[in-house]
């Protein structure tokens, strides 16, 4: 059995609707699983049209009608658009609204067992704001609607693994979540998530907060205090770890094969080296020639992978989006998925 993989369109507005209908070109998705979109018809059409992808759609009402036919894009509607309801490149309510429910629809049909996996587009927190769903992201919106209280996110690029202790925070409030039980738990969510990505023996890296791990002290106590011990509880539970290892070599050393995945106290720490490592512009035609990247939430009842990029919305309805990211991230999701179903 394939697995089914159902994924979300993201922000109308945005690149959401390109990337997917470029993904539906990649032949080798269909031998793999069984892909649909929820999403709408209407940004859909516009999008096949200005990338000339020359897909067909075929609208379903449920996960199990799909068959999976290469050069069939389908997809679920949830009709929150019409013909000239929205505009691309801004911010708005509409689309906001519209790129959520696509979100709750993914969660509810996985929590019920009728897909394997939820492949999120990108959304835009403002817009969502704007529509009245007061989240920071695509993480807290699962981790509430799955009523998971402890989940992390790991994002994927290039040969580096990167999973967060905090995320969507400030930096003070950042600094003051760095606690011995959150990032315990975040090493523990490291080792079951890539265990679950096929790792036998998942080797960790954690990263020091501070500059040169706080070089005993010199610098801060957050290391001595609080990530040290939780790195002693994680030994005990026979959890292969190393650290807190300086934040200005940890990702070097996973890079060159010391570690699987490194642990992360906050937001740019883990996202820059990822993105270094996955992403690559053309100055001259500010293109991406490549981005490649995969966010994926650690800790969830159900599987769920994501693109590393946003709604892009200066390129936005062009049709010069790269999909790359998508597609890994569909990627993702199939291994996933094989592993926990068995199939």
């Amino acid at each position: 059995m394939k697995p089914i993989i159902g994924i979300t369109m993201g922000d109308p507005a945005g690149v959401g609707p390109e990337i997917a209908v470029k993904a539906f070109k990649h032949e080798d998705i269909y031998e793999k699983c069984l892909p649909f979109v929820i999403g709408d018809r209407e940004a859909l059409l516009q999008a096949n049209e200005f990338s000339n992808t020359g897909l067909s759609l075929r609208e379903i009402q449920e996960p199990g009608e799909a068959k999976g036919e290469h050069g069939t894009l389908e997809y679920i509607d949830m009709r929150f658009l019409t013909p000239g309801s929205f505009e691309y490149k801004k911010v708005q309510k509409l689309t906001g609204e519209a790129s959520f429910q696509y979100v709750v629809k993914g969660i509810e049909l996985a929590m019920n067992g009728h897909l394997h996996a939820v492949v999120t587009g990108p959304i835009n927190k403002e817009a969502i704001n704007l529509a009245g769903h007061h989240y920071s992201g695509h993480t807290e919106i699962f981790g509430d609607y799955t009523n998971t209280k402890n989940y992390t996110m790991l994002l994927s690029g290039g040969a580096l693994k990167v999973v967060h202790v905090t995320t969507h925070c400030s930096m003070r409030e950042a600094c003051e979540r760095i606690k011995r039980e959150r990032v315990l738990t975040v090493i523990k969510l490291a080792h079951e998530g890539l265990t679950l990505m096929g790792y036998e023996k998942p080797r960790i890296g954690v990263a020091g907060l501070n500059a040169h791990a706080s070089e005993n002290g010199l610098f801060g106590w957050e290391e001595e205090r609080e990530i040290s011990p939780a790195i002693i509880d994680a030994k005990a539970l026979s959890i292969e770890v190393e650290g807190p290892v300086p934040p200005d070599t940890v990702f070097v050393k996973c890079q060159g094969g010391q570690y699987d995945v490194v642990v992360a106290m906050y937001h740019d720490q883990g996202h820059i080296p990822v993105k270094l490592a996955g992403f690559r512009l053309d100055i001259s035609t500010n293109r991406y020639l490549s981005m490649s990247g995969v966010n994926t939430t650690l800790g969830l009842p159900i599987i769920r992978t994501s693109v590393d990029h946003g709604t892009a919305f200066g390129k936005a309805g062009e049709g010069r989006a790269n999909e790359e990211s998508l597609v890994d991230a569909i990627d993702m999701a199939i291994v996933m998925a094989k592993n926990k179903f068995g199939l």
